[in-house]
């Protein structure tokens, strides 16, 4: 397992930059995950958009301005935290028990680091707006279309994503937010994924609403992209081994060339350090399960991977609205169930049945997925679509 990338380069190439240890091998896919699921979402609203389903917006803008107090304000405020925090960083990575998370959360940082980037990025912020202001601004109408407004939309997602993440994981470990709410709160570790599917949806919801975005055109757009963002998100799961693992596995593997960490794998260096110490292993990450479990995160990779070309193939061959969504709600809730099937999580108990909060969940959507692909399927009817 990599924690961070320090260990993946040290491994894989003999490289030691301690500078890697900063970037956590989980965020890091979790990153490539956000970018690759813009990219596919930019081809298809393009797509869309050029087939008249989605349409601009028009909005008026002012050209000329100087940069106001709040910009400049902003700016060197944002420039000296970072500035602050990354320069500090550098003579912290040393030591071999650093932490990206405990020391972003403290107050460890260069004071003249920050200072000088955030008056570095201040500077910049009043000449870019320098070299446009005109003698009088002007004020201008522009058109935005539905693929201009990705990065906003991504940004959102992700912010409200992680916040979703981590309330319905901590709904999950109740007992252990009530222990220590601070640490559960601030932990890096803890997603649930759907919890930052429905607050991320709900917040995209508002977005397109309020920019007169077809939402149904919408969620058929972004459909493929979010297979495909869980699928490497889910790489980032497998290769920190972040606890998103399976139950025991000591049972023979069903395929002769099965390769062993395919079907049994014991997670050695993860990055919440869980299990039992590995012998002759000195650091921070000395840990590996007792037991070998199954993969459940490369499982889960494999198979959104397949459901993402599925996906993929069938948008330009499904012109009814609506559809594509309707059969990404049931691809997932369908996947995600039989998956938790082998995987550890916490279990409800009521009415004689224990199900998952994932299980519960995934019902819901194949529900939701089964209902849209009705209603669309017979509205578009009724619309000769």
């Amino acid at each position: 397992m990599y924690p961070n990338l320090y260990y993946a380069f040290e491994d894989l190439f003999g490289l030691k930059i301690q500078g890697l240890r900063w970037v956590n091998s989980f965020g890091f896919f979790v990153a490539l995950s956000f970018l690759s699921a813009a990219w596919i979402l930019t081809l298809e609203l393009k797509r869309k958009e050029k087939k008249g389903l989605l349409t601009y917006k028009e909005e008026k803008i002012w050209i000329g301005k100087p940069a106001s107090l709040f910009e400049l304000v902003w700016n060197g405020f944002l420039g000296f935290i970072i500035g602050y925090k990354l320069v500090g960083a550098f003579g912290a990575v040393n030591d071999p028990n650093f932490s990206p998370q405990d020391y972003i959360l403290s107050d460890k940082g260069s004071f003249i680091g920050g200072l000088a980037l955030g008056a570095l990025l201040l500077g910049l912020r009043w000449w870019e707006k320098k070299k446009r202001q005109l003698p009088k601004p002007e004020q201008r109408i522009i058109r935005i279309w539905p693929h201009d407004r990705v990065s906003d939309l991504v940004m959102v997602a992700a912010i409200f994503g992680f916040l979703g993440a981590k309330i319905f994981d901590n709904l999950e470990n109740w007992n252990a937010f009530i222990q220590d709410p601070i640490k559960e709160l601030t932990s890096f570790s803890g997603l649930t994924f759907y919890g930052g599917l429905i607050c991320a949806g709900i917040a995209i919801f508002w977005v397109t609403k309020k920019n007169n975005i077809s939402f149904v055109n919408f969620l058929d757009a972004i459909a493929p992209a979010m297979m495909l963002a869980y699928a490497i998100g889910r790489i980032g799961c497998q290769v920190a081994g972040d606890g998103d693992w399976g139950i025991e596995n000591i049972h023979p593997k069903p395929i002769s060339w099965l390769p062993n960490w395919m079907w049994t794998y014991n997670y050695p260096h993860n990055v919440i350090q869980a299990g039992v110490p590995i012998p002759n292993c000195t650091g921070q990450f000395c840990s590996q399960l007792p037991v070998p479990v199954f993969p459940t995160p490369l499982y889960e990779t494999i198979t959104c991977l397949i459901l993402f070309f599925i996906l993929w193939a069938l948008r330009k061959h499904i012109r009814k609205p609506g559809i594509i969504a309707a059969l990404y709600f049931m691809m997932n809730g369908v996947e995600r169930f039989f998956i938790e099937k082998i995987r550890v999580n916490t279990q409800y108990h009521f009415m004689g049945i224990n199900p998952t909060q994932a299980e519960l969940i995934s019902i819901f959507l194949i529900i939701i997925g089964v209902s849209m692909f009705i209603w669309f399927s017979r509205r578009n009817k009724k619309l000769n679509i």
